[in-house]
């Protein structure tokens, strides 16, 4: 049986203080979140002292236009608006860049104090215990952290996913170089200010007889699902209609029951006689 997720994670404040640990309840979700500068070093401290012997995956993450939305989402009776603001993450044309500013002047979107982290899921199997590390790049200009590969093998082809998607470079990686994209392929297509349409087009040119790259031309930024971040709001979604509601009496008379009448709640005798 595993141990539960607050003695875990108090474990972990006392071994690692400078760090910051989270501890979702009632999930059992430890997280622990360390400098660029402490990444390499907790890793192993995980493995070698915690039991964390295997890695499951190793990810990077963007957190440009994290937090925010790009609808209006007071609750009222008459829903969501659909006015979208500014030019956001993947909202705009090539040779473009994004634009937390509307043409209202409102700021939708905050750009992050720290934009690029790494983030590893290690598991212990002699403990039955999961961990998340997440690390932070000191730069966003050259995001850098320190590669694991000599701790887990496994992690060498996820750093080489994040370096190619993402751009963060895995100091001491043996083998750093681009895995899903093509060759010469220019940016890291899921870094939020890539463009979705993405930067060049392919066709095929009759007078060269080859295959050409040209900017986009003919395809529109088109984001049909615009980002939404809300709780559940069912109840104060009900209390913003009923504020809009005509008062009793008013309008067309509805049919009701009275709340003292015996006959409620108490089950039919016939169930033939409950569907005629």
């Amino acid at each position: 049986m595993s141990e539960p997720a607050s003695a875990f994670g108090a474990r972990l404040r006392a071994r690692f203080p400078e760090a910051a640990i989270e501890t979702a309840e009632p999930r059992g979700e430890v997280t622990i979140e360390v400098g660029a500068t402490a990444w390499h070093d907790t890793c192993r401290a995980l493995r070698d002292e915690f039991g964390f012997e295997q890695l499951m995956d190793l990810s990077g993450v963007d957190y440009l236009g994290y937090g925010t939305d790009e609808w209006d989402t007071d609750v009222s009776s008459e829903g969501f608006s659909r006015g979208v603001e500014g030019k956001g993450p993947g909202r705009f044309a090539w040779g473009q860049r994004p634009s937390a500013e509307s043409d209202t002047g409102e700021i939708p979107w905050q750009r992050p104090q720290r934009r690029f982290a790494a983030v590893v899921h290690l598991l212990s199997l002699q403990h039955n215990q999961r961990v998340r590390v997440r690390c932070f790049a000191e730069n966003d200009d050259l995001p850098v952290v320190a590669s694991v590969t000599d701790l887990w093998a496994g992690a060498n082809w996820f750093e080489r996913e994040a370096f190619d998607l993402y751009g963060i470079i895995f100091e001491g990686h043996p083998d750093l170089r681009r895995i899903l994209t093509d060759y010469g392929f220019v940016g890291h297509p899921f870094r939020k200010d890539f463009p979705l349409i993405g930067n060049v087009e392919v066709r095929y040119d009759a007078e060269k007889q080859r295959v050409v790259y040209e900017p986009v031309t003919s395809v529109e930024p088109r984001v049909l699902v615009p980002r939404v971040i809300r709780d559940d709001a069912r109840y104060k979604t009900a209390a913003g209609e009923g504020a809009d509601l005509k008062p009793a009496g008013s309008g067309r008379a509805q049919r009701s029951l009275p709340t003292s009448s015996p006959d409620i709640g108490k089950p039919t005798a016939n169930p033939t006689e409950a569907k005629s």
